[in-house]
């Protein structure tokens, strides 16, 4: 992955090393490591299924109109360029969480802004922060987000719950973003001219069309069913999605209602044409599922299992434990060691797949408490492995991210070439703001002012190493 490998081809290479290493150092058979792979994948069984519906939502959300239902309800009263960043941020939040993608949001949503920007004398740089760290909220908090499903599935938490452990601090990460955009805004003296989105679709060149096409072509159907308008109602299936969470209910069921309901608000509305070309639909996210996430998953898993079969992170482990006393300070060193990961995978799946197990790990063996106690600290690292993976990424240079972002900006809208990565980052309020407030949260224990958010502390849980002080 340094090497710029592609991570489906690291995680088997991965795998078969750890297992000559196995063999080779500790003497294990290769029965061993294969029984160890094969007893650490069956956790990911459930994380599987949940992928699977997860790409067949997003499909059917980008190709039903929901998504573009979303889009037209926010930008129908007209925008001008102080407001701009603030709308571009909430929507493709709002977007992303109903995707579950930040790549197609980013690539849905930029045409759009950007050519709203330009009619309206914005400032690009700004514009594009805002697309930028909005598309990533939904992959930190949406139920349907591969990373969401991923980094929960590794720390085995429920991705109902974590979504509830996380909401506070994320709508309070957005709110407060939203209010330094638009400040930004105002203190840049940018213009009070109104502008459209039919407007801003209008004037994409054909040209930008068939680059989009090649680089995310549901971006293009969600563009034109934006272009077309769509039916009020067909938000619908989101907040059913969205409702079914809040009540509780398993996130197979959410995700089950998200699919079926698009299909009977489609066929109302004529964006779906047929049941046949809905299961198309479905069909093409389960294999987008099967051809990546879950090929990927596998081998990580099987590598995971080989590496807990050698006690391989048990250097780190005790590396962390020395420097920490308090178990608050043990999860902001999972945080930092999150982050410092995905600086150096520079991509956000690699550090979740890598450093998530490590973290878990860390966790496990140096923390004594209830199991309830140890669930919110599993909550919590599938937080910061997913948001230092994702929202981290937004910080970094170097990061696949900024390439896919300056690549896309310049394509959709060509005076774009003179963006840079540091005025994406600089404009990033979102990254900047929901990463600093996870670690500075964590590490004080300020968190116990955000409902649902608090880390067990002292006595409640503590570390091994410091056991004489709370046993007695």
């Amino acid at each position: 992955m340094l090497s710029g490998m592609d991570i489906l081809l690291a995680a088997p290479l991965s795998f078969m090393y750890a297992v000559i290493v196995a063999m080779i150092v500790d003497r294990y058979k290769f029965q061993d490591c294969l029984d160890a792979a094969l007893e650490n994948l069956k956790h990911f069984l459930i994380v599987f299924l949940i992928l699977q519906a997860a790409y067949a939502v997003a499909e059917c959300f980008m190709a039903t109109g929901v998504a573009a239902s979303v889009i037209n309800m926010s930008l129908a009263a007209g925008l001008n360029a102080k407001v701009l960043a603030v709308v571009a941020l909430l929507v493709t939040s709002v977007l992303s969480i109903a995707t579950g993608t930040s790549w197609g949001t980013f690539a849905a949503c930029a045409p759009i802004f950007l050519w709203l920007n330009h009619i309206v004398g914005g400032n690009i740089a700004l514009t594009v922060g805002a697309i930028a760290g909005g598309s990533c909220v939904g992959d930190n908090l949406g139920l349907i987000s591969d990373t969401t499903i991923v980094s929960s599935g590794i720390q085995q938490v429920e991705i109902i719950r974590r979504v509830r452990h996380q909401g506070v601090w994320s709508l309070l990460c957005l709110i407060a973003s939203a209010v330094v955009f638009y400040f930004i805004g105002v203190s840049m003296g940018l213009p009070s001219t109104t502008g459209q989105a039919a407007d801003a679709i209008a004037q994409i060149p054909k040209e930008v069309w068939t680059a989009l096409a090649e680089e995310r072509p549901s971006a293009v159907t969600l563009l034109e069913l934006v272009k077309q308008g769509v039916p009020v109602y067909m938000v619908i299936p989101l907040i059913i999605v969205l409702v079914t969470a809040v009540m509780g209910y398993s996130t197979l069921i959410c995700l089950g209602s998200g699919i079926i309901s698009s299909l009977v608000f489609g066929l109302m509305a004529g964006t779906v044409t047929s049941i046949t070309a809905f299961l198309d639909l479905v069909y093409t996210g389960f294999s987008d599922a099967g051809g990546w996430s879950i090929a990927m998953m596998l081998w990580v898993g099987a590598f995971g299992g080989v590496m807990r079969l050698m006690n391989a992170f048990d250097p780190v482990a005790a590396l962390i434990s020395r420097m920490v006393h308090k178990v608050r300070h043990l999860m902001f060193a999972n945080g930092v060691l999150c982050l410092l990961g995905n600086a150096a995978l520079s991509d956000e799946m690699a550090q979740i797949v890598t450093i998530g197990p490590i973290i878990k790990n860390i966790t496990e063996e140096n923390v004594v408490g209830s199991k309830e106690d140890m669930y919110t600290l599993a909550l919590r690292n599938a937080t910061l492995s997913d948001a230092m993976g994702v929202l981290g990424s937004q910080l970094v240079p170097w990061h696949c991210y900024m390439g896919f972002f300056l690549g896309i900006s310049a394509s959709v809208y060509p005076l774009a070439t003179a963006l840079s990565v540091g005025q994406i980052i600089t404009h990033n309020y979102m990254a900047w703001i929901a990463v600093g407030s996870m670690l500075v949260l964590t590490f004080t224990g300020w968190d116990r002012f955000i409902p649902l958010f608090k880390l067990p502390a002292e006595p409640q849980v503590y570390l091994k190493s410091e056991a004489a002080k709370y046993e007695k």
